[in-house]
C-alpha cells in the first residue's frame, strides 16, 4: 500500500482523515491508518505472547516431576489399583465397579441434558447476535439489492461467535481482519463487504450504484420490482430457491 497525497500549488501533502493518514491498498481501497491503535495492538500482542511463554515454562516445570515415569500406562494402572484399595475400606471390592457404573450413569444423563441445553442456548445466541446484525446492517441496506435474509442464507456460515464477539472467516478458513484497525478482527459490515467483494456473483446482488460506478442504471430491486436474475437464482441453495418462489419473486433472464 502507498500513502495517498495531493498537490497544492506545487507542494505535495498527505491526505488526512479523522487525524489519520490515508493509504491506498493494492485493490484501490483507501483506508485511514491509525498508528496509535496499531502500537496499542502490538503492545497487547506482546503481553499475550509473554503470558503464553510463562504458561509454557510453568507447564514444563510441572512436567519434570514425572521425568522418572517411563511407562505412563503402568503408572495409570497403578493409580487405579491404589484408588480401589482406598474404596475397599468403605465397600467390598467386588461392588466398586457396580457403584462406579451407577454414578457414571447418573452423571452421563446430567451431562447429556446440559449439552442439549447448551446447544439450544448457542442457537438462540447465534440468531440474536448474527441474525440481528444481518437485519440491522447498514451495508446491506445501502449497497445490497436482495433482502437481508437472503444475504444471511449465503454468507451467514462465514460468521462465528468467539469470546462473545462476532468473528468472520474467509473461504480459506482465515479470520478477516480490519484494514482500518490493523491487528483487530473486522467489524460485521466491513467483513461482509469483504466477503461480497470476493463473491463471483456479486454483480447480481449489489445495487447498481454500489458496483458499476456513477451513471449506472438502477436495478429492478431499486425500482421496487421483486425480481431476481436467473443466474443469481441458479446460484442459490435449494432451500433459498424454494423461499424465492414462495415469496413470489419473479425470475428474469
Amino acid at each position: 500500500m502507498k500513502l495517498k497525497t495531493i498537490d497544492v500549488n506545487g507542494t505535495t501533502y498527505a491526505v488526512i482523515e479523522n487525524g489519520n493518514p490515508v493509504y491506498v491498498h493494492d485493490d484501490g481501497k483507501e483506508i485511514p491508518f491509525d498508528a496509535a491503535a496499531s502500537l496499542n495492538k502490538i503492545s497487547s500482542l506482546n503481553s499475550e505472547a509473554k503470558a503464553h511463554r510463562e504458561a509454557k515454562e510453568k507447564f514444563e516445570t510441572e512436567l519434570k516431576k514425572f521425568a522418572n515415569i517411563t511407562d505412563p500406562e503402568k503408572a495409570i494402572e497403578a493409580l487405579g489399583i491404589v484408588t480401589k484399595l482406598d474404596q475397599k475400606k468403605l465397600i467390598d471390592a467386588g461392588e466398586v465397579d457396580k457403584v462406579k457404573a451407577e454414578i457414571t450413569k447418573v452423571y452421563q444423563t446430567q451431562i447429556e441434558q446440559a449439552e442439549s441445553k447448551n446447544k439450544e442456548l448457542q442457537s438462540q445466541l447465534y440468531n440474536e447476535m448474527i441474525g440481528g446484525r444481518f437485519n440491522s446492517s447498514k451495508f446491506i441496506k445501502d449497497k445490497v439489492a436482495i433482502p437481508a435474509d437472503f444475504v444471511q442464507s449465503r454468507f451467514g456460515t462465514s460468521f462465528k461467535i468467539e469470546d462473545g464477539k462476532v468473528v468472520a472467516y474467509d473461504q480459506s478458513g482465515n479470520k478477516i481482519y480490519s484494514r482500518s484497525k490493523p491487528g483487530e478482527v473486522a467489524e460485521f459490515d466491513e467483513a461482509l463487504e469483504f466477503l461480497i467483494d470476493n463473491y463471483p456473483q456479486k454483480d447480481h446482488i449489489l445495487k447498481a450504484s454500489g458496483n458499476q460506478g456513477g451513471g449506472a442504471p438502477q436495478t429492478q430491486h431499486q425500482m421496487g420490482q421483486k425480481t431476481i436474475k436467473r443466474s443469481a437464482f441458479d446460484a442459490l441453495s435449494p432451500l433459498d430457491k424454494q423461499a424465492t418462489l414462495r415469496d413470489g419473486i419473479t425470475i428474469t433472464d
